[in-house]
This record gives structure tokens, C-alpha cells and sequence, in this order.
């Protein structure tokens, strides 16, 4: 018989750890969206890792900002910027205050509420895509701007909750580059901060960061 996840709410002392170390300890963890509608339960199955000052990838590299203000604050609370012009990305910021780093929530499998998940996620060509993406995982919870800040480690009643759920064994870990971030699986310095389950039908494909070219 396979236990059931367990449902205790991860401490802040789960997050107040180096981004490298908190990231794969999240595969496995449960994702909790409380909505009017209803909650939805996510399964983390991938996710990657962005190392504040010290990495040329993450949104904090260049100093505070209104945007990444929420990364230099306390661990445990959700960042969410605005990407493309169009879509939502969700992370989870690590570390002691001032650090910056921040863990984004890249996919993973809806197993409680995907009824709601599929009102959000009508191209889904089945629910394993529900929240194959970060941006598709964002648009499966209902996640925008007005949750940026939530403190996913408050008790009792908040929008986001992570709970302990069901840790991934190491060796069903597997990491490599990071999906379309500049010089990773090119000529520049490559960062394997991705982490994924390995066979997990949810974990979205990877894909080479691709220059944008400039307009003649």
C-alpha cells in the first residue's frame, strides 16, 4: 500500500537554506490553491534555481527593484512577475533576508482539483499538461501579481500553502540546465540549476534560450 502524502506545513526553516539545497528538496512537495472557487493540490515535479547576486540569470543579479522586491525579503514568501507581455511565473523565494534567491516552480502534477484546473487550461490536451510549464502551472492556480508576497508559510487560512508531502528519493533526481536562460547549454557558463523528476510525465521539455533578433 502507497502512504498517502503528508499534509504538515512545511516550516520556514525548510526555505531559510541555500537556493541549490532547497530546490530539489521541493520535488515531491505539495502546492496548495485556495481559491472561492475551490482548492487545487499541485505535485512539484520540476523546478529550477536562481541564485540572486551571484547569478547572471535570476531577476535580482542587477540590485532591488518594485519587481524583485519580494526576493530580498524573508523565506518562504511567493514572488510572481509578469513575463512576455502575457503569462504569470511563480517562485518561491530562499534564504536569509537580502540573499535574493528564489526557486521557480516550473511544472508539475494537478492530484486534487483538476476539475477547476481544466476551467483555466482549456488547450490542455490532457491533464498531465495541465501545468507542464511555469507559465501554464501559474494559469492552472489562478496564480498573478496580486499574489506576489503571500507568505506560503503563514498558518492558517492563505492563498498558497506548501505542505511536506511526499520527498523524491535522490536517485530519481536529475538536473541539468536551465530552460532558456542565456549561455546555459551554449558557449557560456552553464549553470545545471534545473531539477526534475526523472520520468515524470509533467516535467516540461527543455528548451535552449534563443537570442531575439533585432529589427532591421
Amino acid at each position: 500500500m502507497i502512504a498517502s502524502p503528508d499534509r504538515t506545513p512545511l516550516p520556514r526553516e525548510f526555505f531559510d537554506r541555500p537556493v541549490l539545497q532547497v530546490a530539489p528538496d521541493l520535488l515531491g512537495r505539495l502546492l496548495v490553491r485556495s481559491t472561492p472557487d475551490g482548492p487545487i493540490t499541485l505535485r512539484l515535479t520540476e523546478v529550477e534555481a536562481y541564485d540572486g547576486p551571484n547569478d547572471p540569470g535570476s531577476h535580482a543579479f542587477r540590485g532591488r527593484t518594485a519587481r524583485n522586491d519580494v526576493m530580498f525579503g524573508p523565506p518562504g514568501h511567493v514572488y510572481v512577475y509578469f513575463t512576455y507581455g502575457m503569462w504569470f511565473c511563480m517562485n518561491l523565494v530562499c534564504g536569509r533576508p537580502g540573499t535574493a534567491s528564489a526557486v521557480l516552480l516550473r511544472a508539475g502534477e494537478i492530484v486534487e482539483g483538476a476539475e477547476l484546473a481544466r476551467t483555466r487550461r482549456l488547450s490542455a490536451r490532457n491533464d498531465k499538461e495541465l501545468a507542464k510549464g511555469p507559465a501554464r502551472l501559474a494559469t492552472a492556480l489562478g496564480v498573478d501579481r496580486a499574489l506576489d508576497g503571500t507568505d506560503a508559510c503563514a498558518l492558517g487560512e492563505t492563498p498558497l500553502k506548501i505542505l511536506s508531502g511526499t520527498p523524491v528519493a535522490s536517485d530519481q533526481v536529475r538536473n541539468g540546465p536551465r530552460t532558456g536562460v542565456a549561455g546555459e547549454g551554449g558557449s557560456g557558463e552553464v549553470h545545471p540549476w534545473r531539477f526534475w523528476i526523472a520520468n515524470d510525465p509533467t516535467v516540461s521539455p527543455y528548451r535552449a534560450h534563443v537570442p531575439r533578433r533585432r529589427r532591421s
